[in-house]
């Protein structure tokens, strides 16, 4: 097993799908530091030391690895290869033809100021 504890990692918080087990279930888990790597996540999984595992993340194609280590709802996993983890933590552009549901379009009030409900 290749030793990747002496590679840059950050602290976040991602989400990140997991396909382990013989049907290779997909559970989806707490990413809590990330590098090139391999990772350590959290999550209701049952985990041993040396289960094979592939991980989703966002940005990245998936990366096949091996649980390094558990420790209650906690786990490691060494990628089989490297990820470019800086991917994975950028966050998608929004464009102006995807912007969120939530927007309004520019103009929408029309309504005089004085009308309009204080908060």
């Amino acid at each position: 097993m290749i030793d990747t504890r002496n590679l840059n990692r950050d602290s976040l918080f991602l989400t990140a799908t997991l396909h382990a087990g013989p049907a290779g279930e997909a559970v989806r888990v707490k990413v809590r530091n990330l590098s090139d790597g391999g990772m350590m996540a959290e999550g209701l999984l049952a985990l041993s030391r040396g289960d094979r595992v592939t991980v989703e993340l966002r940005n990245t194609k998936p990366v096949r690895g091996v649980v390094a280590w558990t420790q209650g709802n906690r786990f490691g996993i060494a990628f089989e290869e490297e990820i470019d983890a800086k991917a994975a933590r950028a966050v998608m552009a929004v464009t102006e033809t995807a912007a969120p549901r939530h927007t309004r379009p520019i103009g929408f009030y029309q309504r005089d100021p004085s009308q309009l409900r204080k908060l």
